[in-house]
């Protein structure tokens, strides 16, 4: 099972997008796949459309025992290969000042994951965590959890900012509390190829964090707003602009599998940004 938390330190990036449209190439190439709503904001959750359960993620958090994990996960209205540990609003409690040893429940949720697997279900193979802009509790407890981080953001000044920070973020974590982390890569969202500024800030980016810019971008289609409006996966979504940007997310989930099945982390093998300018 690969765990990828999904993250960026600025609001508005596209960070969700990027969960749902990893979730619709995982869906299409049959990857049972969990989406894990950790925003309170809910969006996933409102997209993915999850039948009515008894326990949020809020709860998790508060008591992360099988049954109330159990009681969380539910099947989406995409079809059963995946599934939701839905949001909710009152998340944003755990976003306060608790305890360190706080920071382990989400992981001590996801390691029950298996057992809670009816008979005759297949096992998740990848699990989405779906982050809130900032730099919370939240957030952190997913940095503990996930194998792998993948950063979001624009071809823009603040949205550079944002993922250098974000970046930062995973390193400290990886050394205080979990040496397995990784940086999977930074995805650049709605990217306008015609645009200078945005090239740009794209070089800049590659200038950052090398070849940890992940050489496909996701452009700039209102094919997505309108899946999502939908509450379609963007596969089924059918129109030019849908089918490119399906075709990015299917580039992005096969890096996303392929770095599962890598060695481990090896220190003296680290992409390191470069700062130094």
């Amino acid at each position: 099972m690969q765990t990828v938390a999904v993250l960026s330190l600025k609001g508005g990036v596209g960070k969700t997008t990027v969960v749902l449209g990893l979730a619709s190439a995982a869906m299409r190439r049959g990857v049972r796949t969990l989406v894990v709503d950790l925003d309170p904001q809910c969006n996933a959750t409102a997209c993915l459309e999850p039948e009515r359960t008894g326990k949020g993620i809020s709860d998790v958090l508060a008591d992360p025992r099988p049954d109330v994990v159990r009681a969380a996960i539910t099947g989406s209205a995409w079809g059963d290969e995946v599934d939701v540990l839905v949001g909710s609003e009152d998340a944003e409690s755990h976003n306060g000042n608790h305890p360190e040893r706080t920071l382990t429940r989400l992981t001590e949720a996801l390691s029950e994951l298996d057992d809670l697997i009816a008979d005759g279900e297949l096992p998740y193979q990848l699990v989405l965590l779906d982050c809130p802009p900032s730099l919370g509790r939240l957030t952190r407890s997913a940095l503990v959890a996930a194998d792998r981080a993948l950063l979001v953001t624009e071809p823009t000044i603040f949205a550079v900012s944002g993922v250098q920070r974000a970046f930062e973020a995973v390193q400290t974590e990886r050394e205080s509390n979990n040496p397995r982390l990784q940086p999977l890569g930074v995805i650049v969202n709605r990217v306008r190829p015609r645009s200078h500024e945005h090239q740009f800030r794209i070089e800049e980016l590659r200038e950052i964090f090398g070849p940890l810019v992940m050489p496909v971008a996701l452009p700039d289609r209102l094919a997505v707003q309108q899946a999502q409006g939908a509450c379609l996966p963007i596969h089924q979504w059918g129109t030019p602009g849908a089918r490119e940007v399906a075709l990015a997310f299917n580039l992005v989930l096969a890096r996303t599998l392929r770095a599962g099945r890598s060695r481990p982390f090896d220190e003296d093998d680290e992409d390191e940004p470069d700062d130094s300018e």
